[in-house]
Parts: C-alpha cells; sequence; structure tokens
C-alpha cells in the first residue's frame, strides 16, 4: 500500500496533481490511457485531495492503475477488487473508494463479487476498461467477447454469448450504472464525476479498446456506432428503458448514464456497528505492544 502526503492542502489542484511519478507501460493506443486521464480529471475538478482517495484493483492490464494515479493505492487479488474495497469502505468510509480493472478481472473471476457488491449497494465506484479480450494473458476470450470472435483460446470462434454487465448491474441492485467510452474524455470524465459523488455503488463500465489482441473492437468500431445518451429524452429511473438501451449492440451503442437511483441506502449507512463513526478512528481494544506485534506479522 502507498502511503500519500498531501503537500497542498490549501491549493487548488489540477489533473497533473494526480499523476504518479510512475509512467504507464500500456501498449501505445491502448484505451486505458483515457481512463487514467479522465479519471485524474475527475478527481481534480471535484476538489477530492490524494490522501482522500483509495484505488483498488485486481490482476490484469487495466488493473495497474493505483501505480499510475497519485492517492493511496492497493493492488490486490484477480477478481477481489471489490471485496477487498468493500472492506476498506466498511472500515473507513470517509474514504473515496475507486475500485479499477478490466472485463475478466470483474465479470468473470470476479463476477460472484460484482453480484453481491451491486446487491449491497456498497458506497463506492467501480471503474471496468472494457476491451473484450484477456489483454494481459495475450488474447484470450473474456467474459463480454462477441460471438464468433477468434481468440487464442477460441481460434474458430467463440461459441459462447457475452455477459451484459450493464443489465446485470441493474437487476442485482447497483443504484448507479454508466457506460463510457475511453476516445471520449468529456464525457467519461462526466460521467466518472457523477458516479464518484453518488451515495451508492456506482458502476462505471468503460470501452477501452486493446490495440494489440482484439482488433475486432477498435476505437474506429466504436466510433461509428456510438450514440449518447445524453443527446435523448432517457429516463435514468426508468429501469425498464435502461436495460433496453443497455441491451442494444450493433449499428448503435449507446453510452452515458443509463440508470440511477437515490431511494436506497448503502450499507456503510445501515451498519449498526458504523454508526458511531468510522471503524478505523475507535479505540483497538489492545495494548500499544500487542497492536505492535499483530501488526509485525502482518508484514
Amino acid at each position: 500500500m502507498t502511503t500519500v502526503t498531501d503537500d497542498k492542502p490549501f491549493i487548488e489542484l489540477t489533473a497533473k496533481d494526480f499523476k504518479s511519478n510512475i509512467d504507464p507501460d500500456w501498449c501505445a493506443g491502448c484505451g486505458d490511457f483515457g481512463v487514467l486521464n479522465a479519471l485524474q480529471r475527475a478527481c481534480a475538478e471535484l476538489g477530492l485531495r490524494p490522501h482522500q482517495i483509495l484505488t483498488v484493483s485486481g490482476i490484469g492490464c487495466s488493473s495497474n492503475m493505483p501505480g499510475y494515479i497519485h492517492a493511496y493505492g492497493m493492488h490486490t487479488l484477480h477478481g477481489r477488487s471489490l471485496a477487498v474495497a468493500t472492506g476498506a469502505k466498511l472500515g473507513n468510509h470517509e474514504l473515496t473508494v475507486i475500485a479499477t480493472g478490466g472485463d475478466g478481472d470483474g465479470y468473470g473471476i470476479g463476477g460472484n463479487h460484482f453480484t453481491h457488491t451491486a446487491r449491497r449497494n456498497i458506497d463506492l465506484t467501480y471503474m471496468v476498461m472494457n476491451n473484450q479480450i484477456y489483454g494481459l494473458t495475450t488474447g484470450q476470450v473474456s467474459p463480454t467477447s462477441s460471438p464468433g470472435m477468434k481468440t487464442k483460446s477460441t481460434p474458430f470462434g467463440s461459441v459462447e454469448y457475452p455477459i451484459n454487465p450493464l443489465t446485470s448491474a441493474i437487476m442485482n441492485g447497483a443504484t448507479f450504472v454508466a457506460r463510457g467510452f475511453s476516445g471520449d474524455i468529456k464525457q467519461l470524465t462526466d460521467l466518472m464525476k457523477k458516479a464518484i459523488t453518488h451515495k451508492g455503488f456506482s458502476l462505471v463500465d468503460i470501452f477501452s479498446p486493446c490495440v494489440t489482441f482484439n482488433l475486432d473492437n477498435t476505437n474506429a468500431f466504436f466510433k461509428e456506432r456510438i450514440k449518447k445518451l445524453e443527446d435523448e429524452d432517457h429516463d435514468t429511473s426508468d429501469w425498464k428503458a435502461a436495460c433496453e438501451k443497455a441491451m442494444l449492440w450493433g449499428d448503435e451503442i449507446y453510452t452515458g448514464l443509463f440508470f440511477e437511483r437515490d431511494d436506497r441506502d448503502t450499507l456503510n449507512n445501515l451498519e449498526p456497528v458504523l454508526r458511531d463513526g468510522p471503524l478505523f478512528s475507535r479505540p483497538l481494544g489492545l495494548s500499544d505492544e500487542q497492536a505492535e506485534r499483530l501488526i509485525q506479522r502482518m508484514m
């Protein structure tokens, strides 16, 4: 876990203040660069400070995100980012907790955590860089790959149908469900700001094309098809309309805010144990010696 100090407490921060001293090692042209850019902008425009933010990721190209943003960060286990993020949020619900990852990490091995985090309505934001391929392991079919897609693991074409993360999130209880595109930084930044400030579980599924292993769903593919929900009279409180828009995949693919509700309380507000404030500020009930011995065992 990276320790961060806030050395500019009275100065308005910019996106550059959220830039890590570690340069991303993504392939040139990877959509994840756009996602990182948008996240840094969103944090700055919301007036957040680095020490107020925790980013948590699993495993994958996109899951390197915590190393590239100036904030607290945890690079955890494959598919387990939401479990760790939930623990962090319940331990200190004053933190802005942002989980990041990819479609394989989040919708494949992490699919069970995705379901139950939405059901519990944890007050955190989940940003999934959806490139419809396993990129880190060099190009296998993922849970969001299209039928017929030829990959290293499906050389004759995939016979499976993909998961729809938006409809899944809505049906499982998520209270903010959006989709962005890494090639539209302005819209994506706006969606991230809304997701972070929303009280409840927020999903932002992001088309983030893999330029190396997915030559089907490219930037050009999305630019020809994407339509923005904000350009239409879409009712974000109507879950049926949201699901109908989310299920469209063809000549028209929608991005924007699909669904939002504010009438359902968050788990951290409902949990009686947390009503006296964040757990991190409570007395441990241990002596200093016992606490130090416990910490040393975990190091």
